[in-house]
């Protein structure tokens, strides 16, 4: 086209099969993008889009400022596109506390906690002080690092800081020190908190199902309900995964069926989903098929997983292989499905069946989850992978677990590293 403006490209953007293109083609000459352009497509284009324009905006800007800055480095981190709000920021001439946040924030619900913590330790180096709105996030990260160490510190940093902590902080130094084991801090951290909302009792109460503390859980929502504070989807979720941990069958079952008949509106596909759970390690697989045929709905994979969960614990061989074939049906690339078998195998002593299953697994070229584990000494978190002897005390750690297995009489019966 000799001549093109705003509505031609419009009509271009709705042809094309990557329409981002387009956007930033019309927005590179005088017409400027309008908001027809983001009106007229999905959600999904529009989010992705949006931090585009903000940057186009940003270049087009004779004086760009902090808050534009934010905005954009705000965008792009919801896009998933961190390398590019790293770049952002450190072009900006200036920080605040709010372009920290954003940072700081962002990197946190992109899972990105390393980065997170990184970027608060700095902001503190340059002399910007945290407000109410940054502890939250460090917390959350911290805690997915699971540097209890660290995230002590960054306590005393909130009471350096703030003085007194209002109940989003406090919130989330409850969940911190239960997620990180210690129980003992986040009980204390709760109890002095003066303004306690629905969210700071299902930090405790879903600390205490972490930890294996099911009927504290329970304890905790009864003392929570005579507050006058009514439940949420998470309450029910942190107690069933107590009682469920716990052996809290019967428990867990009423709570569930109390919660149908009150708060319809609370459940959720987790929650059917924690009850088949509960009810396979319970060893009641009628009551679990059945509950699974009664469903509102359509159940997912996981659902049919947490029965065959059940199966592994117990060692049902029929059950376990009857629904790992719906699984694979339901999705043929599942590895997990296949790894759930052949443990159900392992356990009833099939090793021919075992070794059925891991060649079945390589044939078809599917890809394992390699499991890990972390644990922080002197100031520093050691991730562990299964079979990992990348670790440069291995060898004294390997031979530490073999003396722990010889003294409670264990036998080790696991492949080694290499393979």
């Amino acid at each position: 086209m000799p001549y093109r403006n705003v509505v031609s490209a419009t009509a271009a953007i709705g042809a094309l099969p990557r329409p981002l293109r387009a956007v930033l083609s019309s927005a590179g000459r005088r017409d400027r993008p309008q908001r027809v352009h983001l009106r007229n497509h999905p959600p999904r284009l529009r989010r992705q889009a949006r931090p585009l324009l903000q940057r186009r905006a940003l270049d087009d800007t004779r004086e760009p400022n902090v808050v534009s800055y934010t905005a954009l480095i705000a965008g792009l981190l919801k896009n998933g596109m961190p390398e590019d709000a790293v770049r952002v920021f450190r072009c900006m001439p200036e920080r605040n506390v709010i372009s920290w946040n954003a940072m700081i924030g962002g990197s946190s619900q992109a899972g990105l906690s390393e980065e997170a913590v990184t970027l608060f330790l700095a902001m503190c180096r340059e002399g910007v002080r945290p407000n109410q709105n940054t502890f939250p996030c460090v917390f959350t990260s911290v805690a997915n690092a699971g540097a209890l160490g660290l995230g002590r510190s960054v306590h005393a940093s909130t009471i350096k800081f703030l003085g007194k902590l209002d109940v989003f902080v406090g919130n989330s130094l409850v969940s911190f020190y239960a997620r990180c084991g210690s129980l003992e801090d986040s009980v204390l951290a709760f109890k002095k908190m003066k303004q306690k909302n629905v969210v700071t009792w299902n930090a405790l109460i879903c600390g205490y199902a972490q930890n294996g503390r099911g009927q504290e859980a329970l304890d905790a929502y009864n003392a929570m309900r005579a507050t006058g504070l009514k439940p949420d989807n998470v309450t029910l979720l942190g107690l069933l995964f107590g009682c469920n941990h716990a052996g809290l069958v019967d428990e867990g079952y009423a709570l569930f069926k109390a919660a149908q008949m009150e708060q319809p509106g609370i459940l959720k596909p987790e929650h059917y989903a924690c009850v088949v759970d509960l009810l396979s390690r319970a060893k009641r697989f009628e009551d679990a098929q059945k509950f699974l045929e009664e469903l509102p709905f359509k159940p997912g994979i996981g659902f049919w997983k947490a029965l065959v969960g059940g199966c592994q614990i117990h060692w049902n061989k029929e059950l376990a292989e009857s629904v790992a074939k719906r699984i694979h049906m339901l999705d043929p690339k599942d590895t997990s499905s296949y790894i759930l078998l052949s443990n159900v195998y392992s356990a009833a002593g099939s090793w021919q069946s075992v070794s059925m299953i891991r060649r079945e697994i390589k044939e078809k070229g599917l890809k394992r989850i390699t499991g890990c584990s972390w644990i922080e000494l002197h100031d520093k978190v050691h991730v562990f992978f299964n079979g990992d002897c990348k670790h440069p005390q291995s060898d004294e750690i390997y031979m530490m677990l073999e003396l722990c297995l010889a003294l409670k009489g264990w036998r080790r019966q696991c492949c080694t590293p290499d393979e």
